[in-house]
């Protein structure tokens, strides 16, 4: 009896499942794959290299919660901020994890099929992803030690029995790249005996064991659930971490990214416009290999942006920050990157190494924690303390400069900051406690005995309400913000795809050039990163002379193109020889 050739789709994933399942059934392991993602094999594959975004594309980063009102779900109350407030500004928003969780404000999942009835429901995420594109956080490396999953691993039952990774506490674990400074292993009691769980993050964030594929279809299944409600943009929590094999450092490795074009390729077949984006908080160039050829994230994190970015404001000197983007390469088609400079998370140091020195670490951590912020530590492989991530919010980090401490030039700071993410190549994406310029939540860090809720506040509705509508810094921050952003997605120079050339402006003066997908469209960004006024030729940035250029910032036009620039302290121009249409709220 002949059988039917194997289509494109099956011949591409059982390629994935070879490497990553070398003793296994193949061809039935990827009838598995697709009969639970409910995917014919003859389904067509997606043109590769499509830029599913443009300028007009902005991400809102939040917790399901943040926003609470008196009687009415938190999923209810940020949707209906969202649609009356930023419905101008925004496209997407990246709702961090929803689900019944036992810790870390979330990424400790205790069930990833329901939402967490505090938060609302899934009707809720549904009734969201029809008005602006959402994206889900696939926490992925692991899962609460309070799921049913690890009840069942302690029962000996399945599914959860095979489940998570175990390994020997006498094995040499001495190279594992860790986030943490807790123990690596967790002793656990089981009905087959003593065991010893795999930890990288904390006690009660069990590592998964994907070299058993039962843990791949399981999250299939999730994903598949996922796209069923509406969830069209992925990102995969902390995926860096996924495969572990002792002896090596468990980071990055090849299998890893298998996995990743493996479920890349499932989840674009069920929905061609769906976005899969990679949360690996690491050094930049490792940061870069998650493009893979771009079959794996369609966007990365630019990790390196934050701490960069900061420390150009702070100190006044931009060198950094502008030898770092030089030495980054274009994105393909089809790929970009995700920028960002405040997210529930810290502001993540390992991202400098290599780019900062020790001295200017320590100026940098020092200057964070004169304006109340707090250092997380991690362990080396040779067992030292090294800072992880400095935990403050980011209208605190900029409320001063390195030099002089807290000054009069905060607000004009903090907009120079998001004025720079704004315009740099990529996707822009801000943490919603940046549009209101939220301060340092002292009081949750008592609560909770985390340094990462000093960033993570929740506001009640009411209260935020009186903040926007009375003249306050939160009022301040919020209207220049979205009026900058409407600016923003109107420029077909600000494509995340559009071609990016960073300027010499000296230490002082931070600028690039961007121009439209067409051409027709060139724009110069310049910033004074400093509290000082500073001043430059516009001979220097070789404008076309039979151009007007106007600033879309001030509209401000520049008819002599020969002429002197004055930028107050943090003052910036966006130089354009043609002005996008700006849609009316």
């Amino acid at each position: 009896m002949e059988h039917a050739p194997l289509s494109q789709l099956e011949q591409r994933l059982m390629a994935h499942l070879q490497l990553l399942y070398p003793t296994l059934d193949h061809k039935e392991l990827a009838r598995q794959c697709l009969a639970t993602f409910f995917l014919d094999p003859a389904t067509e594959s997606p043109r590769p290299h499509r830029n599913l975004w443009d300028q007009s594309d902005v991400m809102l980063i939040t917790y399901a919660d943040t926003l609470r009102k008196k009687g009415e779900a938190p999923l209810e109350t940020l949707h209906n901020f969202v649609k009356s407030k930023l419905a101008c500004c925004i496209s997407a928003v990246h709702l961090l994890p929803f689900f019944p969780y036992s810790s870390d404000d979330g990424f400790s999942v205790m069930d990833y099929t329901t939402v967490n009835p505090s938060s609302g429901n899934w009707d809720h995420v549904s009734s969201l992803s029809e008005d602006f594109k959402v994206m889900g956080d696939l926490v992925i490396n692991h899962c609460s030690s309070r799921s049913m999953w690890f009840e069942n691993y302690k029962a000996g039952v399945e599914p959860g029995a095979s489940f998570f990774y175990e390994a020997d506490p006498n094995a040499d674990l001495s190279a594992v790249v860790r986030p943490r400074t807790s123990p690596l292993l967790r002793e656990v009691k089981t009905q087959n005996g003593e065991k010893h769980v795999w930890c990288t993050f904390s006690h009660d964030q069990v590592d998964l064991n994907f070299e058993n594929p039962d843990v791949l279809i399981e999250f299939l299944r999730i994903i598949r659930l996922y796209l069923e409600k509406g969830i069209r943009w992925f990102r995969l929590d902390a995926v860096a971490f996924l495969w572990k094999i002792p002896g090596t450092t468990c980071i990055n490795l090849p299998q890893t990214h298998e996995m990743i074009r493996l479920l890349r390729l499932m989840i674009e077949h069920y929905a061609p416009e769906a976005v899969i984006i990679t949360e690996t908080n690491i050094p930049n160039q490792e940061n870069l290999t998650y493009f893979g050829n771009a079959n794996e994230a369609h966007l990365i994190y630019n990790f390196s942006l934050p701490p960069l970015l900061i420390n150009s404001l702070v100190t006044g000197n931009c060198n950094h920050l502008k030898q770092w983007l030089m030495s980054m390469p274009p994105a393909q088609q089809g790929t970009t990157y995700l920028n960002f400079i405040a997210s529930h998370d810290g502001i993540g140091l390992r991202p400098t190494e290599g780019l900062l020195s020790e001295w200017e670490l320590e100026t940098l951590i020092n200057t964070m924690k004169r304006f109340g912020g707090k250092l997380s530590s991690r362990t080396t492989p040779k067992g030292e303390a090294k800072p992880y991530e400095i935990n403050i919010s980011l209208w605190d980090a900029l409320s001063g400069s390195a030099h002089q401490g807290p000054d009069q030039w905060q607000f004009a700071r903090f907009l120079c900051a998001a004025g720079v993410m704004m315009a740099l190549e990529g996707v822009p994406a801000f943490y919603i406690h940046s549009l209101f310029g939220t301060e340092n939540d002292f009081e949750r860090v008592d609560n909770t005995g985390h340094f990462r809720s000093i960033n993570r506040h929740i506001w009640d509705m009411d209260e935020l309400d009186h903040a926007l509508n009375t003249p306050t810094h939160h009022q301040k921050v919020f209207n220049s913000v979205t009026n900058l952003l409407k600016v923003r997605r109107a420029q077909p120079a600000f494509h995340p795809n559009a071609t990016q050339y960073i300027l010499h402006m000296g230490e002082n003066l931070f600028a690039f050039w961007r121009q439209s997908l067409d051409r027709r469209q060139s724009l110069f960004a310049v910033y004074n990163m400093t509290d000082q006024p500073q001043h430059f030729n516009l001979s220097e940035l070789n404008l076309i002379a039979t151009d007007i250029w106007t600033d879309l910032v001030s509209e401000q036009v520049y008819e002599d193109h020969l002429g002197k620039v004055t930028l107050m302290p943090y003052q910036f121009v966006w130089l354009a020889n043609k002005k996008g249409k700006i849609k009316d709220d």
